[in-house]
């Protein structure tokens, strides 16, 4: 079976500033829906466990050693598609950044639009996550990251469940993760893919 991870850091024509993370759509744990994210060395990043299978109002994305870096929860009583994200494992902290799945009524190639708290910054996410092929562009419309597809060698595919996470130097990786899991709530097999 083919390596979901590189064995070292790759040669690749990529910048050296950028991260490249190996995302996986599988939890570490039985019975459990989540991902599993590794770096270019193939060391364990981020991870998460969905222990309710049908709970789909909160996510918690964990560090390598289950320490909760951000609580994603789907806002109640919401006429379009939001969430909310808090820094840790509770909802007491003040939210980081809010997050709208865009209606496409005038065709736009906005997937969703989130702001950060308190002014820090807003980012578009564009394309096709069904295809796992997005951008996410900043409020100077940078691309700070990306979503593509994962080949094995040979030109082989792993499919959508295998993917690339690449992070420019101006978002944090955890953020960007977070954004990664608000697409895949908003537009996973479970919904309407675009």
């Amino acid at each position: 079976m083919t390596k979901v991870f590189p064995n070292g850091p790759s040669s690749s024509c990529s910048d050296a500033t950028e991260t490249v993370l190996t995302v996986w759509k599988k939890s570490m744990l039985l019975n459990c829906e989540g991902f599993t994210v590794f770096n270019a060395d193939g060391n364990l990043v981020y991870r998460v466990d969905n222990y309710l299978a049908g709970n789909k109002g909160e996510i918690l994305l964990m560090d390598a050693a289950g320490n909760p870096l951000f609580t994603i929860r789907r806002k109640r009583l919401s006429l379009a598609d939001s969430w909310v994200v808090y820094e840790g494992e509770t909802g007491l902290n003040p939210p980081r950044f809010c997050a709208r799945k865009q209606i496409n009524l005038l065709k736009s190639k906005c997937l969703a639009r989130v702001v950060e708290a308190m002014g820090r910054g807003v980012y578009e996410i564009e394309g096709c996550y069904g295809k796992r092929c997005c951008e996410v562009y900043d409020e100077k419309r940078r691309i700070v990251a990306e979503i593509k597809r994962k080949e094995a060698a040979g030109g082989l595919s792993f499919g959508t469940d295998v993917f690339r996470l690449i992070a420019q130097p101006q978002i944090d990786t955890t953020v960007a993760m977070a954004l990664l899991i608000l697409l895949d709530q908003m537009f996973g097999s479970s919904s309407n893919t675009p």
